[in-house]
């Protein structure tokens, strides 16, 4: 072996232990490792969207216990502990004047309880009363009248709106469908957000494989460096040679430059997405290998159309659009409201006699609304909503389109997929067999420093391009996952966790 064999071995081993240095050096800063699941995890108790769906769910189950709690009995009581008054009035029958003095207390318990079914309600009340009325007439023979009682009344309401739609029952469906709408909106940013933390997961993945690639071309050039340096001061090679490896290894530094500037850039996008604290180091990492996935097109589709929540939430608008139709139709219609009340009153100067000589008071009432002329106002509004709900119709059966176009689009484009890959192996694979090749020769002198420069921005390139149809193929999967609501990889349906209450 010669002399400059030798020479070249020892740069060989000297710069592969110094590579080796600063690789481990560079994996022990102590920063966090984390995967694609972990990120998820993260970003779903930290993500500014998940948290605006939580408290949107959060309003809506409370405004939905609130209505169910108004459909319960309700108890209250009423008190006027102590009233007085006295005032100076006309009698017009007798043309006297006359003066009224009284002081009263009372107080009222009631237990009222809607009836969902009929839109009405019925109602216990019960005032108790204390009364001390003095009148003193102008008139002789008269003189000053008083009288000093307690008093029970005991009464029975029962209301009920006639020949109109149930209000109540209506607004309990309504806020229903408001939940489950805001509980389906959660689970699509739960999905949408899986979509966005991939995507910027892998260029965070990328970022930090160009800047790795970025640093073994510097390792590489800085070590191709120094052969021609030498090669030049024992005059084997020309000087323009050095000045080319110069130019090489500034060139290599400043790449890496910009890649650790590119992967500042992006890891602040991700940790700001996931809600991570944006000075925290991370180090991510994932398994970038793809095994074919079998998709049956027809079983795709069928799942997406079954399962896709925005379908879903479609027919939630159809749902409430009906409601607003009845809404519509009440306006200036026909209405009664029927009233009934049944009671007994009772008074004594003795509390204990109150109910001696009890008085039944029953009453009631019917009231009617009849329109006699509108303007054609009702009619208008009706057909106004009528063609509001063709549109929401119409729009569900658009939406069914575009998810069939949708999924048969994700689902060619992962039947492109592995072809890619394959090809992309087989280009690293030869950018590396030529690089090997060509490096030898320029270490005997036989290429030019242009010609390797160029045979390692090719290799880099190669390895890029197969990271990207590798990526590509994942995410590929994960919107034809999230088209179907259907984890093709392990073969079973998509199980979206909601908060209910």
């Amino acid at each position: 072996m010669n002399r400059l064999s030798m020479v070249n071995l020892q740069y060989l081993f000297r710069f592969g232990v110094v590579g080796l240095c600063f690789f481990f050096s560079y994996s022990m800063l102590g920063q966090n490792p984390l995967s694609l699941q972990g990120a998820m995890k993260i970003a779903e108790l930290g993500s500014p969207s998940i948290k605006r769906s939580l408290l949107n769910i959060e309003q809506y189950q409370h405004s939905l216990r609130a209505e169910r709690a108004s459909l319960k009995s309700r108890f209250s009581l009423t008190l006027d502990p102590f009233s007085y008054s006295r005032n100076r009035q006309f009698d017009e029958q007798f043309s006297q004047w006359f003066t009224n003095t009284r002081l009263n207390s009372s107080g009222t318990f009631q237990v009222e309880q809607p009836i969902l079914k009929t839109d009405g309600s019925i109602g216990l009340f019960n005032t108790f009363g204390w009364r001390n009325n003095e009148t003193n007439i102008d008139i002789a023979g008269f003189g000053e009248n008083s009288n000093k009682a307690f008093s029970n009344n005991l009464y029975l309401v029962i209301s009920q709106p006639l020949f109109t739609y149930n209000r109540r029952q209506m607004a309990l469906d309504e806020l229903e469908l408001n939940y489950e709408n805001a509980n389906l909106d959660y689970a699509i940013q739960r999905l949408t957000l899986e979509k966005t933390i991939t995507s910027q997961f892998f260029d965070v993945y990328l970022a930090q494989l160009n800047l790795d690639i970025s640093r073994e071309e510097l390792a590489n050039t800085a070590k191709n460096f120094d052969i021609v340096k030498d090669k030049v001061e024992a005059d084997l090679l020309a000087k323009e040679e050095l000045y080319q490896a110069e130019l090489n290894f500034a060139n290599a530094q400043l790449s890496v430059q910009d890649n650790e500037l590119g992967l500042a850039n992006a890891e602040e996008l991700f940790k700001r997405e996931i809600g991570m604290d944006l000075d925290e180091d991370i180090q991510l990492f994932t398994e970038l290998e793809a095994q074919e996935v079998f998709v049956d097109l027809d079983k795709a589709i069928e799942y997406a159309l079954q399962s896709r929540m925005e379908l879903k939430q479609r027919q939630i608008n159809i749902d409430k659009s009906l409601f607003e139709m009845e809404r519509t139709k009440s306006v200036n219609e026909f209405r009664a409201d029927l009233q009934l009340t049944l009671g007994i009153f009772g008074d004594n100067q003795d509390f204990g006699q109150v109910y001696n000589s009890p008085t039944s008071n029953p009453s009631v009432g019917l009231s009617l609304n009849i329109p006699i002329w509108d303007w054609g106002e009702r009619s208008a509004r009706i057909q106004a909503q009528e063609v509001s709900m063709k549109s929401q119709v119409l729009e569900l059966a658009e939406d069914k389109k575009q998810i069939k176009m949708d999924v048969r689009r994700s689902y060619r484009s992962v039947q492109t997929q592995m072809p890619r890959i394959e090809i992309a192996r087989k280009n690293v694979e030869n950018a590396k067999r030529t690089y090997d090749i060509n490096l030898e020769r320029y270490i005997n002198g036989d290429l030019s420093g242009i010609d390797l420069n160029q045979f390692q921005t090719q290799l880099s390139n190669k390895k890029i391009e197969l990271a990207r149809s590798l990526i590509n193929y994942k995410t590929q999967l994960l919107d034809l996952k999230i088209l179907t609501l259907y984890d093709w990889e392990k073969q079973q349906p998509v199980s979206v966790a909601l908060p209910r209450d």
